[in-house]
């Protein structure tokens, strides 16, 4: 090996690898395809590589902004607990993280609710962002469910919810745990009125989140290739101590089975959901949005 090979290149890798991962002012994204995506194209694209297909995960911000109509939103504020109930430390201490989370993020918590029309239906929505802690729920991102789901009665809306997370809060212990329970009350009390709660399950939804919330919908539908869990799948293998289906776990493998009522691309989940939301609500056919001009069916076999 000469001195190129070993000094050289290992130095100029490392020099554009950091540059990518660091700078906001790059041009380009890399695709888990290994596709080389300019960033422009991949939001014309709804955040989908136009080569493989796969859906990249989504901001808060630009899940609001992609799926209500036009773009259009207000952030609903929400009370965040103190951070740290239990002064967890590993090889960093949580407030660390969190901080950390924060500065990537501009979140204060990995949820965030908003409000906003879909096909001219007020609506409540709230996605999580798993740049920010795997989207784990605590404490902070429990009453952030529960201020949606009160915002959703106090003004009689559906409520929309796109999960994406690892499942509960480690750090927080049996606190973060006890937000499974209280999250599926909150649901209760939302279906005690018949108010719409409909889920989209994004890659990944996993743990305490599948667990609980997540799987309550009236209606839940999926991205394609979202992997869909509460244990992971070599988990599971070494439990029951046989190979698992292929695409186990996957939304499409749900789908076929009956756990999930469909998949939908993400450029068609404001049309499809909005003509759900219409049908659920019984709007006048002059309330659904023209420009969509499908039906329920037309939305999901397009999507299909």
């Amino acid at each position: 090996m000469n001195w190129i090979t070993k000094f050289i290149k290992p130095r100029i890798k490392s020099l554009f690898k950091k540059k990518s991962e660091t700078s906001k002012d790059t041009l380009w994204t890399n695709c888990t395809c290994g596709n080389l995506i300019l960033k422009e194209d991949l939001e014309i694209n709804y955040h989908c590589c136009p080569k493989c297909g796969i859906h990249h995960k989504l901001t808060c911000k630009e899940r609001f902004k992609l799926f209500l109509d036009n773009g259009e939103y207000e952030i609903i504020d929400s009370p965040i607990p103190p951070d740290d109930p239990i002064s967890f430390t590993d090889s960093k201490s949580y407030k660390d993280r969190i901080k950390s989370a924060r500065k990537v993020t501009g979140q204060e918590d990995a949820m965030m609710i908003a409000k906003g029309k879909l096909n001219g239906i007020d609506v409540t929505i709230g996605a999580q962002n798993f740049k920010f802690i795997g989207g784990a729920v605590g404490i902070a991102s429990g009453e952030i469910f529960i201020r949606a789901i009160s915002h959703a009665i106090e003004n009689k809306t559906p409520l929309i919810f796109f999960p994406c997370s690892g499942g509960q809060k480690l750090q927080e212990g049996a606190l973060a745990l006890s937000m499974m329970a209280k999250t599926t009350l909150g649901v209760n009390e939302l279906k005690k009125l018949n108010l719409p709660f409909i889920i989209c399950m994004t890659n990944p939804t996993a743990g305490g989140v599948t667990a609980s919330w997540a799987s309550l919908g009236d209606i839940i539908v999926s991205e394609p290739g979202a992997t869909i869990s509460f244990a992971g799948a070599r988990v599971i293998k070494d439990t029951v101590r046989e190979d698992l289906p292929a695409g186990f776990q996957t939304s499409e493998y749900l789908l076929d089975h009956g756990q999930i009522d469909s998949v939908i691309e993400r450029k068609y989940l404001n049309s499809a959901i909005g003509t759900l939301l219409s049908v659920l609500l019984k709007k006048p056919e002059a309330q659904v949005n023209n420009e969509s001009n499908v039906t329920i069916d037309q939305s999901l076999q397009s999507a299909g």
